[in-house]
């Protein structure tokens, strides 16, 4: 296995909570309306500094999707999942889009997200976007 080399962000920025590696600038944010079985959920134009695991087909609630989870380069923690495709024709957006999970996250205020009564929800994906 090669070095890891892991990309720096600059202004604010979305990190591990674990290792506090960068994963995301907050203009990368595409929409703030996603769900997962831990609460909220961010959907992202783009993330760095993660690995893809490998690809499966997943109902969610919005449809089936063919998704890979992404782990965190510097600890390895899960921290989301990336669409690779949407089979519904209203999802398509969603193609090459990554989701990061809030509660894995430390925000770019440096606090970490706690969760709430909103856990409970079922299933993955937008209530609306």
């Amino acid at each position: 296995m090669g070095r890891v080399f892991v990309v720096s962000l600059e202004g604010k920025i979305y990190s591990c909570r674990h290792c506090k590696t960068h994963l995301a600038l907050v203009e990368d944010v595409y929409s703030k309306s996603f769900h997962c079985r831990h609460g909220r959920a961010y959907l992202f134009n783009k993330v760095v500094n993660v690995s893809t695991g490998e690809t499966e087909e997943r109902m969610m609630m919005t449809g089936m999707h063919t998704v890979a989870d992404i782990f965190c380069v510097g600890c390895g923690a899960i921290v989301g999942w990336t669409y690779e495709t949407a089979h519904e024709k209203g999802q398509k957006y969603k193609e090459g889009k990554s989701v990061l999970e809030r509660i894995k996250l430390v925000g770019p205020d440096g606090r970490n997200y706690w969760p709430t009564h909103e856990a409970h929800i079922l299933g993955s994906d937008a209530d609306d976007v």
